[in-house]
């Protein structure tokens, strides 16, 4: 088992930049790094609205920056995947991956939440291709472009209001007769003439023209059962996040949606315990206020580390074996 002072579980924005503050701390952080270096930053095409950006930079390349970033201080980041975690009997705290076991005194969880899917044929492989879970991300790179928004919630018709700013015309696909959406977030989305609404439908697939990119969604009426063919050149999917924290079980304090529940300081019911980025926040899930988020839990890590320098195990002391 190895001893470290910081374990951060998950390197999206927030795992990124939690790793550089406690990086320069001189904590020397272990990342486990996930399925995913940089999460959902990765798979995004075109970040244009990161601060200090002005002609924007793509996903891939800011996670590539973070990542060097936090290494030219100490971050040690692990290709792995966290199979438990133990919170149970306070700091040390374990988590065992598939590769190896840590005992770490600080923990921060960034492990984020995936967007929920719809599963269905062309989902996958359309995305940066026309299909997209953000539309304050990529519904820049739709203009003057018809597109649709699958979902009947707040964050769907929120997005779709939002997307207007840029598409000719969003139509929102809701498989109820129904909205769930607040009132007068229905009311902004009817009062729109940009927008149109389906009805009763559900998606059967994501279509695409000779170039590769998406060019039509396949609908199904689910009173009905009439399929049919409708062209758009953008898929937007609002039905849902899912938090990773399900491997938590009850350790940590969570809404009845599972996501982590933290104070200001991005403190969870467990001392020691750190929680930022999407796994904690379900309102905004942009790359830059993850960043923030993973700033002030890095902060406040060190200081708590500070506080209680004196009853922690020395580094070079060693832990205890696996099981005991």
């Amino acid at each position: 088992m190895k001893k470290e002072r910081v374990v951060i579980i998950g390197s999206g924005p927030a795992g990124l930049s939690a790793a550089l503050y406690t990086a320069r701390a001189q904590l020397k952080p272990v990342v486990i790094v996930g399925p995913q270096l940089g999460g959902q930053a990765a798979i995004t095409s075109e970040i244009e609205n990161y601060p200090g950006f002005p002609g924007g930079l793509g996903g891939p390349e800011l996670v590539e920056r973070m990542k060097e970033h936090a290494e030219s201080f100490g971050a040690e980041f692990v290709y792995d995947l966290v199979e438990s975690i133990d919170f149970t009997n306070g700091t040390p705290f374990r988590v065992k991956t598939m590769m190896e076991e840590y005992s770490a005194d600080a923990v921060i969880v960034t492990i984020g939440a995936d967007p929920r899917k719809l599963g269905v044929p062309g989902e996958t492989e359309g995305v940066g291709k026309g299909v997209s879970y953000c539309g304050t991300c990529d519904g820049f790179f739709f203009r003057g472009r018809e597109i649709v928004v699958v979902g009947g919630g707040d964050s769907a018709l929120e997005e779709a209001i939002f997307l207007t700013r840029f598409a000719s015309k969003v139509t929102v696909i809701h498989r109820r007769d129904e909205f769930r959406a607040g009132v007068q977030l229905q009311k902004r989305a009817f009062d729109n003439e940009k927008i149109n609404v389906i009805w009763d439908t559900v998606v059967e697939d994501i279509q695409f023209g000779d170039d590769g990119q998406v060019n039509a969604v396949g609908l199904q009426n689910v009173k009905t059962n009439a399929s049919s063919v409708f062209p758009t050149e953008g898929v937007f999917i609002f039905i849902g996040h899912i938090p990773n924290s399900p491997i938590f079980g009850d350790q940590l304090a969570m809404n009845e949606r599972g996501y982590i529940i933290t104070d200001e300081r991005m403190r969870t019911s467990v001392d020691g315990v750190f929680a930022a980025g999407e796994i904690q926040d379900e309102i905004w899930r942009q790359v830059a206020t993850s960043v923030g988020q993973g700033t002030s839990a890095a902060m406040q890590a060190i200081h708590w580390l500070e506080a209680n320098e004196e009853t922690l195990q020395p580094l070079d002391e060693a832990a205890e074996p696996a099981g005991d």
